[in-house]
């Protein structure tokens, strides 16, 4: 049996052992509350190495350099696609400057840079086309970088979101398969800007986990004030077979735009493992973006296990006893003495603090607008609490 196969065929077992395991009680925790340390915001339109720094849409930590890979959101159109790496102190007394250290483009399977859309070229494959990065982590195996994208969906145009691998220096290695539910189709598929926002590798790094931002077409209507939405998480081998797939309940939007009708969104925005050796628990950062009222954070602890597996279900919409996972408030972000609740959309572990806390370091992602900020902030939060 080849290297490859082996975890794989561990880590189905271990599927298999959790969709029959019986659901966790949910425990309502009444010990500290997650604080915040400290918090940093980078000056607007930061210069680096000739690109600009900002639209910040993930955040992990690298035991190799002990720094933090950050992938921007960027679709070639100020600088190529690219990530950077950064370093900042985190203690119990604080958060130190932020310093960025490097910057690499993403590259495609030829070896040049992704183009901006207006440059696509339709006769070349899916995985040379323009590209929309949302979430990038540490591969814990390699230090090899696995990466998200959410495609495109217009009247003209339909890319496939994707996860891809990528060498440290950027270049590209394979794209993992994804289900064939959230493939871009004319009918059905992801919405537009509602795609792969979230990974987490889980399992000791022989499982990733992937999360659709916003509910799929065929799986219903997007959040409203009134109701909120299904979309899915997807578990799958780190080597690609997809193991099993969730159905994740969405809160309702927290207000209506000013005026009315004006542009308002929710989704998931990141998604962290709580424990390598516990592939059932997660953290899901819920964002969502209401005009004239502004943004609203919030941090949920999910458990998988009891969750009906859906990858087979066509659609949540119609769907009958599909049970989704369990979800906890963890914290909300305007409860923690920020500056700002900006468009909060990355989240990783940082480093152990002492009393039992593990620090939870998160960024938020400027749109490299002037009107926003690029936020790292630092948090502790009681290892009780998780």
């Amino acid at each position: 049996m080849s290297p490859r196969v082996l975890p794989t065929v561990l880590a189905t077992a271990l599927i298999g052992g959790i969709l029959a395991a019986a659901p966790a009680e949910a425990t309502e925790s009444h010990q500290r509350p997650v604080r915040l340390l400290g918090e940093r915001i980078l000056p607007n339109a930061l210069q680096f190495q000739g690109t600009t720094v900002g639209g910040l849409s993930s955040i992990d930590y690298d035991p190799r350099t002990g720094g933090y890979a950050l992938i921007c959101d960027d679709r070639s159109a100020i600088n190529p696609a690219r990530f950077y790496t950064a370093t900042f102190p985190v203690s119990a007394d604080g958060v130190g400057p932020v310093t960025i250290t490097g910057t690499k483009p993403l590259l495609r399977p030829d070896g040049t840079p992704y183009p901006p859309l207006s440059r696509n070229d339709p006769s070349k494959p899916q995985n040379e086309q323009t590209i929309d990065p949302e979430e990038l982590r540490v591969d814990p195996w390699t230090g090899d970088y696995y990466w998200s994208q959410e495609g495109e969906r217009t009247a003209t145009t339909l890319i496939d979101p994707s996860i891809r691998e990528a060498r440290r220096a950027g270049e590209y290695v394979r794209d993992l398969p994804i289900p064939a539910n959230e493939k871009m189709t004319p009918t059905a598929g992801p919405r537009q800007n509602l795609v792969l926002e979230g990974i987490t590798f889980t399992g000791f790094g022989s499982l990733l986990a992937s999360e659709v931002e916003g509910p799929l077409l065929q799986d219903g209507p997007e959040a409203t004030t009134t109701s909120g939405a299904l979309s899915r998480i997807t578990l799958q081998s780190r080597f690609g077979p997809i193991l099993a797939q969730y159905a994740y309940p969405q809160e309702p939007l927290f207000a209506s735009p000013v005026p009315a009708g004006a542009f308002a969104t929710t989704g998931v925005s990141s998604m962290l493992a709580v424990d390598q050796a516990d592939p059932t628990k997660f953290l899901m950062m819920e964002r969502s973006f209401v005009t004239g009222v502004g943004n609203k954070v919030r941090v949920y602890e999910i458990d998988t296990r009891g969750a009906t597996n859906v990858l087979n279900v066509k659609s949540l919409a119609d769907a009958k006893h599909v049970k989704p996972v369990k979800k906890r408030l963890l914290f909300d972000a305007a409860g923690l003495g920020l500056s700002t609740v900006d468009n909060l959309e990355g989240m990783t572990w940082g480093p152990k603090l002492p009393g039992g806390e593990r620090s939870l370091i998160i960024v938020s992602d400027n749109n490299f607008s002037a009107t926003q900020v690029t936020q790292f902030a630092a948090l502790a939060v009681p290892s009780e609490r998780l």
